[in-house]
């Protein structure tokens, strides 16, 4: 027999099977802003004012999407990402930095200790709502039957064969173009540092320039054509692969 709960009973039961968001700001009205505004979308919100709360809450219980302000008192945004990323049990929690500062220092720092995007202040509930949906997707296994090739934007990705096809057309990639474009789609969405592309596909210690990754980036853009467009820069900071 099927049991279909009614008006807030329905709602109530709906609820338990949510994400769990942890909102940390140090701004009253911030924090009911982004409560209301995700409450509203059916997602479970708890939120904190500190770093201290936001690490005791996160090891009582883990949320699935962290929005953390990266100025607050005390133990800050970038101390808290840093101390969340290298714990095993919660460095895959996607965290979404929260900056008011205009340096692009700040926002690439957060980047480098592993946070998976950022909304600068003031901004808009509707663009950091879609920001939390997109790292929920990046959260979903990739499909079984087809764990190694990626089809994404008429691009296809085949690291087995090391190959490249758009719309069914062989590209020729340089080693580290490959590497690049399969880092970068790998995880829609995400922006990587240029420090971050550096890492991923040579080493910390390989002895090459910002520039050299702008130029590879642009080789590569070249190379797929209109399909290069989804390859996205982000000022100041680094590129990301069109969500």
């Amino acid at each position: 027999m099927t049991f279909s709960p009614a008006g807030g009973q329905a709602r109530e039961i709906s609820l338990m099977f949510k994400e769990k968001i942890l909102v940390v700001d140090d701004e009253e009205d911030i924090l009911e802003l982004v409560k209301y505004n995700l409450e509203k979308e059916g997602f479970r919100v708890h939120c904190v004012d500190s770093g201290e709360a936001a690490l005791t809450h996160v090891r009582e219980d883990s949320p699935d999407v962290i929005v953390l302000d990266l100025m607050l008192p005390g133990v800050g945004g970038l101390d808290v990402c840093r101390e969340l990323k290298t714990r095993p049990e919660t460095a895959l929690i996607p965290i979404i930095m929260l900056s008011a500062r205009s340096e692009d220092a700040d926002i690439v720092a957060g980047l480098e200790l592993g946070a998976d995007d950022y909304v600068t202040k003031p901004f808009s509930p509707r663009v950091l709502l879609a920001r939390i949906r997109s790292v929920l997707r990046r959260r979903l296994p990739p499909e079984p039957d087809r764990p190694d090739i990626l089809k994404i934007h008429g691009i296809t990705i085949d690291p087995s064969r090391h190959e490249v096809l758009v719309d069914e057309e062989v590209k020729s990639l340089s080693a580290s173009e490959f590497r690049i474009l399969h880092l970068l789609a790998r995880r829609p969405g995400r922006v990587y540092s240029r420090g971050q592309i550096i890492s991923a596909i040579r080493g910390d210690d390989y002895p090459v320039t910002d520039r050299s990754v702008d130029v590879a980036i642009a080789g590569l853009r070249k190379k797929l054509g209109e399909a290069g467009q989804v390859i996205e820069t982000v000022r100041g900071v680094g590129y990301r692969f069109r969500d």
